[in-house]
């Protein structure tokens, strides 16, 4: 009898373990179908939706267009206040930059006019926070087409643009962003001759050429004329967002752009009056992209590069670098329009009172080797910088190429004029012994001993390594 009971319940058990298992099977089954179900409902719904955003955007797209080839009224036109676009709304848009500069502020900004020349990198950013910002007339200058290598730091550009010019492509963009905004885009090349048709009526404008030469014929054309012009200096081969700055162009240090600019609009008389940004930071051992063919048929291919056969557009760039000086100059220039000036840069490291300094204890040495004083060297400022910062890094020649406490310039070679390439960076005891033991008290140099004999093989190699680098300067900035 109980045999017959424990098989009776074993067959119970295992009927509902059976009965378990086809349960758990069909409600497996049934889940499966309906999250296939729901996957298949939530794809077609996703491609519902994105068709009838397609044809909102379409139609949108056909209605701007007919907003923007509408009739501007003048007077609404100088608040930058489209017809069709409803005041309210446009306060609304830029309520936090109305809280920050005020109505009169804001009033400013919003008849202002700027003139972007060179919409590349930083062009592009400086004109989109422009726009974001209230600037409501902006004219866009540049013969320049969107490449696939402008999409690693251009504000606007997507795939769709490439092969588009840089100016459209950016115009697109900035009626997306503010409907009022009146963009007047020309793809051409700015040239001194016919330059004040570009310039026109413009409030600000912002140079972010990357050819040096039309660079400088742009900033003395304002200069001259009296145009409010923001340049940009050098972004390649930079990574180091802490050592951007704004200054005027005459306090601008360690940039080899911004000393090539800086020489030449001297030359032009130019001496100061030009704010830029610009960056301290001396670029580390990049290395450059090679130089297509079509690059030698653009002009002379010496203009910008640091190398013979290279320009400045081949630079390595990282694209955070360009937006960062683009919108240095966007913020400078709207503190500037609403009167709320972001006032004097702060001072960097007192480097300039470190070069007069310098610059005059050469000169006073110079002078006592000469027997006479010596009112003009051939070397100015800014070839102190170059020497003390660009060449030899801010260190001594002498191993182990310490920074001196007293840093202190000396002519190295005796034999040969003072020059870029014939002037060392030494420690103030190291500088006297090198006069006191490589000149004779005449000022003639000593027959005895060179400087190579002095200081030893090494510290020859490295001054003739920086020689060379300086020879390559010269070439870059003359």
């Amino acid at each position: 009898m109980s045999s017959l009971n424990f098989t009776h319940k074993t067959q119970l058990v295992a009927t509902a373990i059976a009965a378990s298992v086809a349960s758990a099977g069909i409600i497996h089954a049934y889940n499966t179908h309906n999250r296939r179900s729901r996957r298949k409902e939530l794809d077609d719904e996703v491609r519902r939706s994105i068709s009838a955003l397609d044809s909102i955007r379409n139609d949108r797209d056909d209605a701007e267009s007919q907003i923007f080839k509408s009739q501007i009224d003048p007077e609404s036109m100088s608040l930058g206040r489209s017809l069709d676009y409803d005041e309210d709304l446009i306060r609304e848009q830029l309520a936090r930059n109305y809280a920050f500069f005020g109505d009169e502020g804001m009033a400013k900004i919003r008849k202002g006019r700027v003139v972007i020349v060179g919409c590349g990198g930083v062009g592009s950013w400086a004109a989109v926070m422009l726009v974001r910002s209230g600037i409501s007339n902006i004219r866009l200058v540049d013969f320049d087409y969107v490449t696939l290598s402008s999409l690693n730091r251009h504000a606007t550009a997507t795939l769709v643009d490439v092969g588009t010019p840089k100016v459209n492509c950016i115009e697109k963009s900035l009626k997306q962003i503010a409907k009022w905004v009146n963009v007047d885009s020309r793809i051409e090349i700015w040239r001194k001759e016919e330059g004040g048709r570009l310039l026109e009526d413009a409030d600000w404008v912002i140079d972010a050429i990357d050819n040096i030469q039309t660079k400088v014929d742009l900033l003395k054309y304002c200069y001259d004329n009296k145009i409010k012009v923001f340049s940009s200096m050098g972004s390649g081969a930079k990574c180091d967002p802490t050592r951007i700055q704004i200054s005027d162009i005459s306090h601008t240090v360690y940039d080899p752009l911004a000393r090539s600019v800086r020489r030449r609009l001297r030359i032009l008389g130019v001496d100061s009056g030009i704010p830029v940004v610009y960056s301290t930071e001396v670029p580390g051992d990049v290395r450059l992209l090679p130089l297509p063919e079509e690059e030698f048929q653009k002009g002379p291919v010496k203009e910008l590069g640091v190398f013979d056969d290279f320009r400045v557009r081949i630079l390595p760039v990282l694209g955070p670098l360009p937006s960062i000086f683009g919108l240095n100059i966007a913020t400078y220039i709207l503190c500037e329009l609403a009167g709320k000036p972001i006032g004097n840069p702060l001072p960097i490291k007192n480097r300039k009172k470190l070069y007069e300094r310098m610059y005059r204890d050469l000169q006073h040495r110079e002078s006592k080797i000469a027997g006479h004083q010596i009112n003009k060297l051939p070397i100015d400022e800014d070839d102190v910088a170059l020497i003390f910062e660009d060449l030899h890094r801010g260190r001594s020649i002498i191993p182990p190429f310490d920074i001196p406490s007293r840093p202190t310039l000396v002519r190295w070679d005796p034999t040969h004029p003072l020059s870029t390439e014939n002037c060392v960076v030494l420690e103030l005891n190291d500088a006297e012994k090198h006069v006191r033991t490589l000149w004779n008290s005449d000022g003639t140099a000593s027959t005895t001993t060179s400087p190579a004999q002095l200081w030893g093989p090494e510290v020859r190699e490295v001054v003739d390594r920086r020689a060379a680098e300086a020879r390559r300067v010269r070439e870059w900035v003359m």
